[in-house]
């Protein structure tokens, strides 16, 4: 992958300024502003965000500003019954959470693509765990960004038990799509959870990445993970005797905003072909269909012209 995206004067210097600011103590301070009640602060700073953003409240569960006592709570909040339907399908692999997809497709030569013209390797992803990277040689993957606007939490894309936990400390960049088209091996450098599930079809793994003003990460089994910290050595958690978490079921949370990376093994999904690089999706909608681990692998027709 020689090619580059050329980036523009303000581009660089977007990026350049990224590599000289203190991520951690920046990110630090947002974290516990965010968490601050200011009473009509608060309220004021939230109905701002909602109108610049344009999020959609009527789908919250609560709809107003004045139900959330911090701007976390806001950003954090639990949609309302039936807001994101799950795909009957039960073949279906579900978006784990809103977003758009950044890039989608099949592992190749042990590494994912990050943006045209640069990729990294799935055991860097994966904190150095090159056994649990080999599991997904050849397999797939979707990296889904999340924008500011977006539903916050993450949910289970098919029926797992949690095996492993695993706390990767790093840098704190943007992630949108100038980043990752100009910062090297971004996704294997930033702070990660990496979340790796038996399934009835074999491994899988969340990968939950932090990213500047938003790396603090909360997951059901855990509670709050990553808040922003100076670098540390990767920690490890076993967890062993979990139960089953089902499809659709709320596995985590960003507070802040960031990207998910879904991992799966080879041959046991197909995406589906409507979805591509810059589609949007959201929570619950199928992303492809699971395989049977005895079928073959079926490559799509190319469209007719």
């Amino acid at each position: 992958m020689n090619e580059r995206v050329r980036l523009g004067l303000g581009q660089r210097l977007f990026v350049a300024l990224q590599y000289a600011l203190p991520q951690h103590l920046l990110s630090g301070l947002v974290f516990h502003l965010t968490r601050l009640r200011l009473g009509p602060v608060t309220q004021f700073a939230i109905r701002a965000f909602t109108a610049i953003f344009r999020v959609n409240m009527h789908e919250a569960a609560a709809s107003h500003p004045g139900d959330y006592p911090s701007f976390n709570a806001f950003f954090t909040r639990a949609l309302r019954d039936g807001a994101r339907p799950l795909d009957p399908r039960p073949e279906a692999v579900l978006s784990p959470v809103d977003g758009v997809v950044s890039q989608l497709g099949v592992i190749s030569a042990a590494r994912i693509l990050q943006a045209k013209g640069r990729d990294y390797s799935v055991a860097e992803l994966l904190g150095g765990d090159v056994r649990l990277a080999e599991s997904f040689d050849g397999g797939a993957f979707a990296t889904l960004y999340l924008a500011p606007r977006d539903y916050h939490r993450i949910h289970m894309p098919v029926d797992g038990r949690l095996r492993e936990s695993i706390h990767v400390p790093g840098r704190l960049f943007s992630v949108n799509l100038t980043t990752a088209a100009a910062v090297p091996r971004l996704f294997a450098r930033i702070e990660r959870l990496v979340c790796s599930f038996d399934t009835d079809l074999g491994p899988m793994a969340l990968v939950l990445v932090g990213a500047i003003f938003v790396g603090s990460i909360e997951t059901i089994w855990s509670g709050l993970v990553t808040p922003p910290r100076a670098r540390e050595l990767v920690r490890r958690r076993a967890n062993a005797g979990m139960p089953v978490l089902q499809r659709g079921t709320e596995m985590g949370r960003f507070n802040m905003g960031s990207t998910v990376i879904l991992l799966l093994p080879r041959d046991r999904v197909r995406w589906d072909p409507a979805i591509a690089p810059g589609a949007a999706v959201r929570c619950g909608s199928a992303l492809g269909l699971w395989r049977s681990r005895h079928a073959r692998a079926v490559h799509p027709a190319p469209k007719s012209q």
